[in-house]
């Protein structure tokens, strides 16, 4: 029941969770290991630096409230509010300090530690943006340009360089406009698990996989999540509605007395139920949206999917956009992989996901001219 009223925080747990699964700025370190093994290895040393890190982190959001929070002195509120279940007649709506992660760790924290945050909160912003710059030069490179037959193979790595300057323009530009550019990587992350996610774990999993069904599902995600984006409620406090006093918004101020717990002559105390609130509930789905999305795209890949198993519905031009692709250099034959377990042999052709490992190319490339 109450479940309701986080459903936005545990959204958003599942979208930064799986959305990450198709990033293709993490990918692309994973695709320019020179082994599968080292590239598990770096993830699962990366997965456990995070828990070290991010942990003790996700607690000075407990400790700026501490300092910053509504019960200490610093904290400021919006007069002309009231609130039933706190008793408070008036300011009764707290103004958080937007900047008060940054006094904590400018004034309250040791400066050594404060330092060390601050420089740590610049160099994850940095090494995020720089991955994703690169891997949008890259797919506009290889996936983009490529396929449109615009640029000869042996001038794609220049191509994702000189695309990736205008790329940084643009990012640098919106995240100067927009300052809450955290709340950006959810939302991009939210769009990529609407659409591409299902296709992605598609693609592996299924024998042989749909190039309608994965087209198919992919704008199914995405139109259904717009179109929630603008059809749900949402009330900018991201709480759903719920039928409990404590899931009730502040109203106007409701009168010009003291709150009924102070230590004042009766006369002079809020009464409620002479002088009512007038409050009103909270009515915000955010969270929903992003759940539902990423279903109706699973339903209509594996719907595609059912309906081709005996034959494409629709045959798509060989060598056109949909048709798979090789680096020069590699073949197209089949491997045949036999399981020494006594298994009968496996035929395993080696054209998937080409165009993921040309990103681990591309940052094979890259880091490969700065040591030199």
């Amino acid at each position: 029941g109450k479940l309701k009223a986080i459903v936005f925080n545990w959204a958003t747990i599942f979208v930064l969770a799986f959305g990450n699964l198709a990033a293709l700025d993490f990918q692309a370190r994973c695709m320019a290991s020179k082994t599968p093994r080292t590239a598990v290895i770096g993830c699962l040393i990366a997965g456990c630096l995070t828990f070290f890190v991010g942990i003790p982190f996700s607690y000075l959001g407990a400790i700026t409230r501490t300092f910053y929070g509504p019960d200490t002195a610093r904290a400021a509120f919006e007069t002309d509010t009231c609130s039933t279940i706190l008793e408070l007649p008036t300011c009764a709506l707290w103004n958080p300090d937007p900047l008060a992660f940054l006094k904590l760790l400018t004034h309250e924290a040791p400066p050594v530690l404060g330092a060390w945050c601050l420089v740590g909160i610049v160099a994850a912003s940095m090494s995020t943006c720089d991955g994703a710059i690169l891997a949008m030069g890259t797919v506009f490179s290889h996936n983009i340009m490529r396929n449109f037959g615009c640029v000869k193979e042996q001038s794609l790595l220049l191509l994702a360089r000189v695309a990736s300057v205008p790329f940084a323009i643009i990012s640098a530009a919106i995240a100067s406009y927009y300052n809450q550019t955290g709340y950006l990587l959810v939302v991009a992350f939210d769009v990529v698990l609407a659409s591409v996610v299902v296709p992605l774990f598609g693609c592996f999993y299924t024998k042989k996989p749909s190039p309608l069904a994965a087209f198919l599902a992919i704008w199914a995600g995405a139109i259904t999540r717009v179109i929630l984006e603008f059809t749900l409620p949402k009330d900018g406090f991201l709480i759903a509605p719920f039928n409990y006093p404590e899931f009730m918004n502040v109203g106007p101020a409701a009168s010009s007395f003291f709150p009924s717990f102070f230590d004042v002559p009766v006369e002079d105390r809020w009464d409620p139920n002479g002088e009512k609130c007038d409050e009103v509930q909270f009515n915000d789905w955010s969270g929903v949206d992003s759940l539902i999305s990423p279903l109706v795209c699973l339903i209509v890949f594996v719907s595609v999917q059912f309906l081709e198993r005996n034959g494409p519905l629709i045959a798509f031009k060989e060598g056109g956009l949909f048709d798979g692709y090789l680096k020069e250099g590699q073949g197209g034959k089949e491997e045949e992989v036999t399981d020494h377990g006594g298994k009968e042999e496996e035929v395993i052709g080696i054209d998937l996901g080409q165009e993921v490992t040309d990103l681990g190319q591309n940052e094979k490339d890259n880091g490969n001219e700065d040591d030199a």
